[in-house]
Formats: C-alpha cells, sequence, structure tokens
C-alpha cells in the first residue's frame, strides 16, 4: 500500500503543484501585457486563464499532503525531523497560495475587468505578486528538495 500511496502523493505534486507554480509564475506578466493591450485584450483572457488555472489546480493540490500523511504513516516516518519541517514549509506554501498569491490575483483580475487597463497601483501589486509567487514557489522547491534527500534515509544518498 506504501508503494501506491507514494505514487498518488508523487503524481499529485506534479500534476497539481507543477501547473500552479507555472500559471502563477506567468500571472505578473500576463497582467502587464493586459494593461498594455487595453479593454478586449487577448492578454485578459490569458489572465482569467492563468488565474483559474491557479484556482482549480490548488483544489487539487490538496490531494498532495492528503496523500503524503498516507505515505508517511505507512512508512513509519510521521515524527521524523525531515517529515516535520516539509510539514510545516508545505503548510506555509498553502497559507501564501491561499491567502496572498489567489486573492492577490482576484484583486488585479478585478482591477482590470473594471477599468480595462487598470490603475496606477497596478504595477506595485503586480510586483508584489510576483514576489509572493516565488516566495510560494521557493517553499515547493525546499519541500521537494527535503522530500528526495530525507535527511537520515537509508537510501544511501
Amino acid at each position: 500500500m506504501t508503494k501506491l500511496f507514494l505514487s498518488v502523493h508523487v503524481l499529485a505534486a506534479i500534476v497539481a503543484i507543477g501547473p500552479v507554480t507555472v500559471a502563477a509564475g506567468m500571472f505578473p506578466a500576463a497582467v502587464r501585457r493586459a494593461r498594455e493591450g487595453g479593454p478586449g485584450s487577448p492578454a485578459l483572457a490569458s489572465v482569467r486563464l492563468l488565474h483559474r488555472i491557479c484556482r482549480v489546480y490548488s483544489v487539487v493540490g490538496l490531494a498532495v499532503p492528503v496523500f503524503g500523511f498516507a505515505t508517511a504513516g505507512s512508512l513509519g516516518v510521521l515524527t521524523d525531523a525531515w517529515l516535520i519541517t516539509s510539514i510545516v514549509l508545505t503548510a506555509a506554501a498553502a497559507g501564501v497560495l491561499a491567502l496572498l498569491v489567489l486573492p492577490g490575483q482576484e484583486r488585479l483580475l478585478t482591477d482590470l475587468d473594471h477599468t480595462g487597463t487598470g490603475t496606477s497601483t497596478v504595477r506595485a501589486a503586480t510586483a508584489r505578486l510576483g514576489m509572493l509567487t516565488g516566495v510560494f514557489n521557493l517553499l515547493w522547491a525546499i519541500v521537494t528538495v527535503l522530500m528526495i534527500v530525507r535527511p537520515g534515509s537509508t537510501t544511501g544518498v
């Protein structure tokens, strides 16, 4: 059963978290293009699509920690320091996404929808969103490295 849990955990991380990191990273630049393109710009459709990808795949991404806990439980590593660190960093990444990145995207999208080109604050908000997205992506990168290296592992790595 451990192999099944681990397989679903890894696949969920690739299929769900990967698109969120890419779409969230592309979002600020798409907002800038939409702002320059004005109302009816094809770039505005891209902004909407990127936000939808982030929203939908962040929900699908909930499978990652669910199957991660199942895998850790079956391996008996729930109390290992590397796993506890990964859990804390995963929770931090989820918090950044749910509380900062997605609402930031929504605010920028609403601003673009209502004004067509956005306000003067769009530039600052876009830069801030880019930074927050970078923090989210960095947290996931650290978790990924911890999952691969697993300090104290007996795999010989």
